[in-house]
């Protein structure tokens, strides 16, 4: 469920009339509290899915002809129906492969080089997309995105961040939220907050008034993204990084995870299959093992295409009592 701080702000913004598709008062004051947030200007574009803010970051700095480079675990690339390429006419996701769901700086350069050698026959390399937190439940350090970014940089790409667990990276870090992002090269976050409390509320954030904002707004728009009721996302956003909300949900929902990580390290059969930095939990198991985590009450899906393998994913609401009743039947 959203969280109750959210729907209190909810019903407040539901108070009286208010502009149309983003002229309002909340959404008005978007820019100036997520550039207090992140210390830098930020423009920000209230979304209402996740999906939408990824594809309209990187059609707007991509062309139809150009790449976008990501891991081969990340969302842009098996989860969202080729939204990034129908957004972007045609642009490619280009999959890299190293270890724990992060990009690794020399398989990035390696793939990049690989695709960039036959001139107006390959895809021109555009962007880079990393995910933080990651789809395996791993972290990028501060040191680590930089050195993604210098490696965009040198092949003059785009920098976008797929923020859809951002505050449990955040969370987990326990750094300033500009230090792994616009200071070390970001210049584009998705910024999620519907796996973290909030109702159908995303934002992308562009750091720095970065040049693609009239691109980004038209294909907000031309998507049919930009919603005549922004109020209600806008007002959810700002409720959500009012006094570090959105941080003391992530931190809950990560130290549940790490108890029931805990579990599975003293358990003589389940394994974990990443290391557990944020609010995931992957479980590498038999099938009969699952089976009877199932039979004892658990509702839980595995991994598509294995059958030894389950997310666990907790959440802002997971209370002791659910985490220790898991740990139990487990």
């Amino acid at each position: 469920p959203a969280a109750p701080q959210i729907m209190a702000a909810l019903e407040r913004a539901n108070q009286g009339p208010a502009w149309a598709y983003a002229t309002d008062q909340w959404s008005a004051r978007l820019d100036d509290a997520f550039s207090e947030l992140f210390g830098t200007a930020t423009h920000v574009l209230p979304i209402s899915t996740g999906t939408a803010a990824n594809s309209i970051a990187l059609a707007s700095v991509t062309p139809p002809w150009g790449a976008v480079f990501a891991h081969r675990a990340a969302h842009i690339y098996n989860d969202e129906c080729g939204a990034p390429e129908f957004f972007g006419h045609g642009l490619r996701v280009v999959p890299v492969d190293s270890p724990d769901g992060r990009l690794a700086p020399k398989a990035l350069a390696q793939t990049i080089r690989a695709n960039e050698g036959h001139g107006v026959h390959s895809y021109l390399p555009a962007a880079v997309s990393l995910t933080q937190a990651t789809e395996c439940g791993t972290v990028y350090g501060p040191g680590e995105v930089a050195a993604i970014c210098a490696v965009a940089s040198d092949h003059g790409m785009a920098t976008h961040m797929d923020g859809a667990r951002f505050a449990n990276a955040v969370a987990r870090l326990g750094c300033h939220p500009g230090d792994f992002t616009w200071r070390v090269g970001v210049e584009m976050l998705s910024f999620g907050a519907s796996k973290n409390g909030c109702m159908a509320a995303e934002a992308l954030l562009l750091f720095g008034r970065h040049a693609v904002r009239e691109n980004a707004e038209r294909l907000r728009k031309r998507s049919g993204h930009l919603l005549s009721k922004m109020r209600y996302v806008s007002a959810q956003l700002l409720a959500y990084i009012e006094d570090d909300l959105w941080l003391r949900m992530a931190d809950h929902a990560n130290r549940q995870a790490q108890v029931f990580a805990e579990a599975i390290a003293a358990h003589g059969e389940a394994e974990l299959e990443y290391p557990v930095e944020a609010n995931e939990v992957f479980v590498r198991w038999s099938a009969e093992g699952f089976r009877r985590l199932e039979d004892a009450g658990i509702e839980f899906l595995t991994w598509p295409g294995r059958d030894d393998l389950a997310r666990f994913v907790f959440s802002h609401c997971t209370t002791d009592d659910e985490t220790q009743a898991l740990c139990e039947a487990l």
